[in-house]
């Protein structure tokens, strides 16, 4: 774990929730199983692998040293999560986590919680996505009745940024309903009081709902890649993509997402190509810098397909 080490010795902290250390991008020769995130106030350090309690000793020592240096008098608030397979644990192991725990990114505001599950309410990993979402609707005129469908919605970030921008109107999909209550939390943050809405469904029995609401402008489609009772993308996705050429508008565009590292690229071009084949690709979205990745095919994949006009 040195190189976590070592980044914790020269690290800087924004303002904005963040990764500051990805080991899993494999670029780091043993500290593969690392990775260090900023959820302002509190670090969160996360290993894939059983951990010692020596390297828990020594990882805590870093960040003494370091928050020393750049804490501005502030207690040091860390948590640290394992999980390994078998060893699931999340720890509080100084300080504080506050409750609400409300961070930042690019001016919106998120509700995050670190001592409760795996996820922690904000995928770090999505920011561009969330960019390319407000840009894109920015660049329409605010006449245009501009609707979006946020499908696997979870806590709704793509709505906050899609009506921050200018959208007509959201609709939020999860069959979550908790995860759908912090996606409410999280437009009153902003201050976002109107044109959304919020259903609390499984996806795939309730395309007559969502049907009836579009054409969308813009689909996200962002789902986990296994979770059982849910979504399997290996036999799930296909019957997602198939949806798309009826719900988009003539000119609308799909954000088609999938962060599960044993299924590359062709994977979602394939289904793209079988099942929605009048949709053009745009472009593969980069993932941010903190996220780069020895091999990109595992890495979060996000592809923008557009619906032609007409």
């Amino acid at each position: 774990m040195q190189a976590l080490l070592s980044t914790i010795a020269t690290m800087e902290l924004p303002s904005d929730a963040c990764r500051l250390f990805h080991g899993r991008g494999g670029l780091f020769p043993g500290s593969e199983s690392w990775s260090l995130d900023w959820y302002p106030p509190v670090l969160v350090a996360t290993s894939f692998a059983a951990t010692s309690e020596a390297e828990l000793a020594a990882l805590g020592d870093a960040l003494t040293a370091r928050w020393a240096q750049i804490g501005d008098g502030q207690p040091l608030n860390w948590v640290f999560q394992c999980r390994a397979d078998g060893h699931a644990d999340t720890r509080l192991m100084t300080g504080v986590v506050p409750e609400p725990h409300v961070v930042t990114e690019a001016g919106s505001r998120y509700k995050v919680q670190l001592l409760k599950g795996q996820n922690h309410g904000l995928f770090l990993d999505m920011a561009e996505g969330r960019r390319w979402v407000r840009d894109y609707v920015a660049s329409h005129p605010k006449t245009f009745a501009f609707r979006v469908l946020n499908l696997f919605a979870y806590t709704c970030s793509f709505s906050v940024v899609a009506l921050q921008a200018g959208a007509r109107h959201v609709v939020n999909v999860d069959m979550s309903q908790g995860a759908l209550a912090t996606g409410q939390q999280n437009h009153r943050l902003n201050g976002i009081e109107s044109g959304v809405s919020f259903l609390g469904h499984d996806i795939f029995k309730t395309w007559g709902k969502i049907t009836r609401s579009g054409p969308y402008d813009l689909v996200v489609l962002d789902p986990p890649s296994y979770q059982r009772g849910s979504f399997v993308a290996t036999k799930d996705y296909a019957r997602l993509v198939r949806r798309l050429p009826e719900l988009l508008a003539p000119g609308g565009h799909a954000l088609v997402c999938l962060n599960a590292p044993e299924l590359d690229t062709a994977f979602l071009q394939g289904h793209m190509q079988e099942q929605a084949p009048g949709l053009e690709l745009v472009q593969r979205l980069p993932n941010p810098a903190a996220f780069a990745d020895i091999a990109p095919e595992r890495a979060l994949k996000v592809l923008v397909y557009r619906m032609p006009e007409g």
